[in-house]
């Protein structure tokens, strides 16, 4: 069996933070988000970001996405410069961010909605657009629905169409921002294993952020926590649980001490953010 790798394609979606830090306001306030911060994120990765509230992983999702400018340092994707001081960098169709308060437009339906990106971008007909996103409902298990409207799915079919509809533009990156945090504890386990499958499936290069440890272990290949602002890296946990995952890993021994890792060291942050909390209300 030939074991020549040099037809296939290149494995997209590799990021690298290299120390990288935020000011906002630097002429006024000077409130420092982002401390120096490094990571680097393999292509295919499930990358999971936690820590306090305000502490600035939202920030560090933003650069990456192009929202905003970086103060100092550098992001790259796959070997290219995305985000440098003074660098004006745009939102691309290679980085999709599916936001935590939702972004479905509700006078579209649902197929109209996960079509609205090839729509956009061009090059393709009306009818291998619907072709398309009918066949990327049918591997989201949504075929059912393609003719409703925002309005009239549960908040987990929302979600699952957002993702589907990032994934039409077959990005390098998929950039989740607190996606679930508004769902109930039943609702997220559907949408958790949704995701998995999708991961799964395409092995996109994912950077999602959460406040949840639970989510944060069960979905990710490596959790970055955070300290309380400025942003630093604190502590990386590799989750070494094999995949393909189920509701069942909840109850491993692996499971069951990444968790107990994972909570004493967000505690002591979190008791950080609230102390200083505590003394701006003073």
């Amino acid at each position: 069996m030939s074991t020549d790798k040099t037809n296939e394609p290149e494995a997209r979606g590799c990021i690298s933070i290299r120390n990288v830090s935020k000011v906002y306001d630097p002429d006024g306030a000077k409130v420092l988000a982002v401390d120096n911060c490094s990571m680097d994120i393999k292509a295919g990765e499930f990358c999971v970001v936690v820590g306090p509230s305000g502490c600035g992983k939202t920030t560090l999702l933003n650069a990456i996405a192009g929202f905003h400018e970086i103060t100092s340092g550098e992001i790259l994707l796959d070997g290219q410069q995305l985000c440098a001081p003074g660098k004006k960098t745009l939102p691309g169709s290679d980085r999709i961010v599916v936001f935590q308060n939702g972004a479905l437009f509700p006078w579209f339906t649902v197929l109209e909605n996960v079509s609205f990106g090839p729509v956009v971008q061009g090059g393709l007909s009306d009818k291998d657009i619907r072709d398309k996103a009918r066949e990327m409902l049918v591997q989201m298990g949504l075929a059912n629905i393609e003719n409703s409207y925002p309005s009239e799915i549960s908040s987990g079919m929302r979600r699952r169409v957002e993702i589907a509809r990032a994934m039409m533009n077959d990005p390098s990156v998929l950039l989740l921002d607190e996606p679930f945090r508004a769902m109930d504890a039943l609702t997220k386990t559907v949408v958790h294993q949704f995701l998995l499958d999708v991961y799964d499936r395409s092995k996109k290069t994912i950077f999602f952020i959460t406040h949840d440890l639970e989510e944060a272990i069960f979905l990710g290949s490596k959790v970055y926590i955070m300290t309380t602002r400025p942003a630093k890296i604190k502590t990386i946990l590799d989750v070494d649980i094999p995949r393909p995952r189920d509701f069942r890993v909840l109850s491993s021994s692996t499971y069951i001490r990444l968790k107990k890792e994972c909570l004493e060291a967000v505690h002591e942050e979190a008791i950080k953010a609230f102390t200083a909390g505590e003394r701006e209300m003073a």
